[in-house]
């Protein structure tokens, strides 16, 4: 057997075992892909129910989010609708695709999110007919990454039941602190709006002092992480204001949504 040949068999060899992996790659890729998306359903569910308070660690994940109903926000009106099915929408993709998407204007881009989709989704808890409690989708930019999560309020539309992210790419330890179960906690009671339902809510330099009459719009800003603090309470002063949910929340309060 001639060196040539050997070379050659050896070639072939690599690239057929080089073709084989890439099929049974290729088609575990696509096997998994559903129970992919099936896992990063469960995961956003499971961060609702955390958020609101709803998360009992004895019942399965889909039993308890059947007590949470989705619904379709048209951000332009502030109103519900129904020309969106909410179980099939997708409110992330939607904001990159300019046909379901609105630039934002620089001037109003405090929250640093480039496009805004026309249309959110919103969750509703509700008792005796009322809501109980609305949980917002909210992102924006911090330091590294654009955090993506949920603000929960009461039915009254100003006091937060919690607030967390449920993906985020700040720096560990840093603004990573977002997902530390203490700096959570610290959100539940607060109120977002005045009494003139203007945004109030904000992050403070070190701790919120309780003599100061702010202190039910204040939360204790992440130590060593300012710029994450500030992407922060940005984003909850877009989401919160005009521009984002405010025309939803006030025809809320209305009756009217």
């Amino acid at each position: 057997m001639s060196a040539n040949d050997s070379i050659k068999k050896t070639i072939t060899v690599s690239v057929l075992l080089c073709l084989v992996c890439s099929v049974l790659v290729s088609g575990a890729a696509v096997m998994l892909r559903d129970t992919q998306k099936q896992n990063k359903q469960l995961d956003k569910q499971r961060s609702i129910l955390e958020i609101a308070g709803l998360m009992q660690p004895d019942k399965s994940i889909a039993e308890q989010f059947a007590a949470i109903t989705p619904k379709i926000v048209d951000l332009q009106s502030g109103q519900f609708t129904d020309e969106i099915n909410a179980s099939g929408y997708d409110q992330r993709k939607a904001a990159k695709d300019p046909k379901q998407s609105d630039i934002v204007p620089a001037d109003q881009d405090i929250a640093s999110i480039k496009r805004k989709a026309h249309y959110a989704t919103v969750y509703v808890v509700e008792k005796n007919n009322s809501i109980d409690t609305i949980i917002l989708p909210v992102h924006g930019y911090g330091l590294w990454s654009t955090m993506y999560g949920f603000l929960a309020l009461k039915g009254d539309t100003k006091t937060v039941v919690g607030f967390g992210f449920y993906d985020q790419g700040e720096t560990p330890g840093l603004g990573g602190e977002v997902d530390n179960p203490k700096w959570k906690a610290l959100w539940t009671g607060k109120e977002v709006f005045d009494d003139q339902f203007k945004v109030k809510i904000n992050l403070v330099k070190g701790a919120a002092n309780p003599s100061n009459p702010n202190f039910d719009h204040q939360v204790d800003g992440l130590a060593g992480a300012t710029l994450t603090t500030r992407g922060v309470e940005n984003l909850l002063h877009y989401w919160l204001g005009e521009n984002g949910f405010g025309p939803f929340l006030a025809n809320l309060r209305a009756g009217k949504a």
